[in-house]
């Protein structure tokens, strides 16, 4: 009984939300730190995981849900600003840094939230 609350599509789809967000934050620590680098491409989310993410929630289907892994790629469309290649930003990766912030305080709030109405249903208090 305790393996389906934890197995609710809102759920797993926060849970995987939150995986990404640290992925995410490692990508942006990452940028950040070779963002003099010769040649650096910038690195981000794969953008597939999302419409995945999107597509799987959509459908309420908790095993497809489980089935996501985020991952990491080489972002398209960042442009070199500088003649040495480097495709990294300092002011939209700091921006990204605080958007991915709020994407998890929003996320974790949301697990939290859930956490809290199932130990209300136990003990009923």
């Amino acid at each position: 009984m305790i393996e389906a609350l934890f197995n609710q599509p809102n759920y797993l789809a926060a849970k995987k939300t939150l995986d990404a967000v640290a992925l995410r934050s490692e990508a942006i620590n990452n940028n950040l730190a070779n963002l003099e680098t010769p040649g650096y491409k910038r690195v981000d989310l794969a953008p597939s995981f999302e419409q995945e993410l999107e597509r799987a929630s959509s459908s309420g289907d908790a095993q497809q849900i489980t089935s996501l892994t985020p991952s990491l790629a080489v972002d398209a469309t960042a442009k070199a600003a500088s003649k040495d290649g480097n495709t990294v930003h300092l002011e939209q990766e700091l921006m990204r840094m605080n958007q991915n912030a709020m994407t998890h305080s929003l996320e974790t709030q949301m697990v939290s939230s859930m956490l809290a109405k199932m130990r209300l249903a136990i003990t009923g208090h």
